[in-house]
């Protein structure tokens, strides 16, 4: 089992809270479309995104939706697990996403391959996380733009779905307010 950093007041940090939401995000989206692809989803500044493989549009609908599961993720307050994995064991388990595939085989000899799971979602990444779910204290889904896989227009072109995480409704609303100022 590998566990993430925590500061000493056991919060995460702002960057550890965002890229789980990210992953809740991701487990959303599998439950509600699981034809979706989940390619990556890192923290950025403000926020995080995660950019699927899908035919289909999200519509801000579909963020609406997107949005209610993942409240109910975090309310679960499920225990971020990660465990390293071999190669063969993350290729295998994503068979069917050619994008992780592509990741778990490009990362280098010697360095470790993991597998964290929250629920019944489990994403290939090299961590840096809250504990649990429950941790999220405030999240928005903002916006979805088109974005190519690995930045390359020669590949395919992606969905990102952008959020901003922090850690209270007060620290959300701020930002909120910020950005419409």
């Amino acid at each position: 089992m590998i566990a993430d950093a925590q500061s000493d007041d056991g919060r995460p940090s702002l960057a550890e809270l965002r890229h789980t939401a990210a992953h809740v995000l991701a487990y959303a989206v599998q439950d509600l479309f699981p034809d979706a692809k989940p390619t990556i989803g890192p923290a950025i500044e403000n926020g995080f995104y995660y950019d699927f493989d899908r035919a289909t549009p999200f519509t801000p609908e579909d963020l609406t939706r997107l949005e209610a599961r993942m409240h109910e993720i975090v309310a679960a307050d499920y225990p971020m697990t990660g465990r390293e994995v071999s190669r063969s064991e993350a290729v295998d388990g994503f068979a069917a996403n050619p994008y992780k595939v592509e990741i778990a085989r490009e990362i280098p000899e010697g360095q470790p391959i993991t597998l964290y799971t929250i629920g019944a979602f489990t994403d290939l990444c090299r961590g840096g996380h809250a504990d649990t779910t429950g941790k999220i204290g405030a999240f928005k889904l903002t916006k979805v733009a088109g974005a190519y896989w690995r930045g390359d227009e020669n590949n395919a072109m992606l969905q990102r779905i952008y959020g901003t995480a922090w850690y209270t409704q007060d620290d959300l609303d701020a930002h909120l307010h910020r950005l419409e100022e």
